[in-house]
């Protein structure tokens, strides 16, 4: 498209914020591209911050995302690097951690507009669990620092223990116990992000 220009300086990152909102959505490039009526390379550039879209095709990919224009440009732009002190971290009790009890999630950098994953250590008490099953939209990866995790997906239970890691899409049936005797704990990263 002519109207198109290179990106000098983008401060608002409208191209990062349009390709987070869809990949929340669980789109490819090309489905956004036809329904904005774009082509997918000026899609990708425009992703990319290499290409600055018209109004119009602004309006049209917002439309595509089924979001507004002004809710794509408000909120403050992330700054992309994100440090927090060993202390600074927020911890979520039980109550908010899945319903479970014996479950803390300390958030390991605060969610923030823009961003595609969140971070937990997740730290389980002997007996801790999740009160039921859970199931949402994304992914989850995890890595076991300490400790026996039991985590349940889809009804398949797996027994997992000290340097073990996993990986499961969340739209399946999980939930999860420490069955030990000590405490667990396991760095736990989401996307998108789910707190």
């Amino acid at each position: 498209m002519s109207n198109e220009k290179p990106a000098p300086d983008l401060p608002l990152r409208v191209g990062a914020r349009l390709k987070h909102a869809r990949l929340l959505n669980h789109l490819r490039l090309k489905d956004v591209a036809r329904r904005a009526g774009c082509s997918e390379s000026m899609l990708s550039k425009i992703e990319n911050e290499r290409a600055v879209p018209s109004l119009t095709t602004l309006h049209r990919l917002c439309h595509a995302l089924e979001l507004s224009v002004s809710s794509l440009l408000s909120g403050p732009a992330v700054d992309p690097v994100t440090v927090m002190r060993h202390g600074q971290r927020r911890v979520i009790g039980h109550a908010k951690a899945a319903g479970g009890e014996g479950v803390l999630a300390e958030i390991l950098v605060p969610s923030a507009e823009g961003r595609l994953l969140e971070g937990f250590l997740v730290v389980i008490e002997p007996g801790g669990h999740t009160n039921g099953s859970l199931h949402h939209r994304g992914e989850e990866v995890g890595f076991i620092i300490e400790g026996e995790l039991e985590l349940t997906v889809n009804g398949e239970v797996y027994q997992l223990s000290g340097g073990d890691s996993f990986y499961f899409p969340s739209d399946l049936p999980h939930a999860y116990r420490n069955p030990g005797t000590t405490r667990m704990r396991a760095v736990w990263i989401n996307t998108p992000p789910t707190f």
